[in-house]
């Protein structure tokens, strides 16, 4: 069995250690989603070498089929050579992307070379009779713009969390095909990869975040965010002000200007909720929010209110969550 052409809608699974990211198989439930109001397959399109497992695991978390496209080189201008092949070849209703640093640049290049809209950063997504609206944010997020697809194709970059992945179907099989890319003439080269050890906080993938602002104080005090963090088992994460005062590195920075999460849990600590970063957090499960003005905007968005100094309550905090994990031994 072969992919169809003109009866798909694919999705591009962006990897980290052979695996899918959160993100992607999110936008594989939302492709989902619209495919069933089309009528059309999904699928998933990986690019790599190497990729079986993360193949198979695409399958279980909703793709009907999935592409292989074996390429061994790994800059962004080959992946994206690779998607422009695919869009020739199997001409997508859509193409959904994560809306990654690495899916951004993709779907913009592959949007250029083929000749199609492409969407950014959309935050919602409604099809209803064949038509699709997608919502998109302006102006550093304080409006919301809506915009209606009728005649497709259109390369749609997905934000973290608006809509949560599918439970993954242990076992589930389907179609696995495997083609190789044309390679072209890349003018980038990838001559090494250094990675710090700064940059290797992975917020876009974690379940529970305690994130602190410039109502913590003093570099000091942040500290606590950070002991909160551990004894939660979360990932720290921080307001563009905190980075700026270097308390913390900016590649733990939340927002507009930072990176878009959705955890399960996101604790905000000393933070006002500011536009620019309430809309890198709105996607989470569950928000407790921690601040001494009880009119502070981010309360708007939080499902637990804590007026109070936070400087003072996450203390309390630590010690009752221990003493809670010491007595579940």
């Amino acid at each position: 069995m072969s992919i169809e052409k003109n009866k798909n809608i694919m999705v591009y699974i962006e990897t980290v250690d052979g695996a899918p990211i959160n993100v992607s198989l999110e936008a594989l439930a939302q492709a989902g989603k619209v495919a069933k109001d089309m009528g059309h397959q999904v699928v998933a399109v990986l690019v790599g070498e190497g990729l079986d497992s993360a193949a198979a695991q695409c399958i279980e978390f909703g793709a009907d089929e999935v592409l292989c496209l074996e390429e061994a080189r790994k800059e962004v201008e080959a992946i994206g050579e690779a998607l422009v092949h695919v869009n020739d070849n199997y001409a997508p209703s859509f193409l959904f992307l994560g809306s990654t640093l690495d899916g951004k640049d993709i779907g913009s290049m592959v949007a250029s070379r083929a000749k199609l809209p492409c969407l950014t950063d959309v935050v919602g997504v409604k099809c209803e009779a064949g038509k699709c609206t997608m919502t998109l944010p302006m102006y550093s997020g304080n409006i919301l713009k809506e915009v209606t697809i009728e005649n497709s194709p259109v390369i749609v970059i997905l934000r973290s969390g608006v809509c949560k992945k599918n439970a993954a179907e242990a076992g589930k099989t389907g179609n696995i095909q495997k083609e190789t890319v044309e390679n072209k003439n890349i003018l980038t080269k990838i001559l090494e990869v250094v990675q710090e050890i700064s940059e290797s906080v992975n917020l876009e993938e974690a379940e529970v975040i305690v994130a602190g602002g410039r109502g913590m104080g003093s570099k000091e005090n942040f500290e606590l965010v950070k002991q909160l963090a551990e004894v939660c088992g979360g990932v720290v994460g921080a307001t563009r002000p905190v980075t700026e005062e270097n308390w913390i590195p900016r590649s733990h920075q939340i927002g507009q200007s930072g990176k878009i999460v959705a955890p399960k849990l996101y604790i905000a600590c000393g933070i006002s909720g500011a536009t620019q970063h309430v809309s890198g957090v709105v996607g989470s499960d569950y928000i407790v929010a921690i601040n001494k003005d009880e009119d502070a905007a981010i309360f708007d968005i939080a499902d637990v209110g804590i007026v109070g100094n936070a400087v003072e309550i996450l203390p309390i905090m630590i010690e009752e969550i221990k003493k809670i994990k010491l007595s579940m031994k």
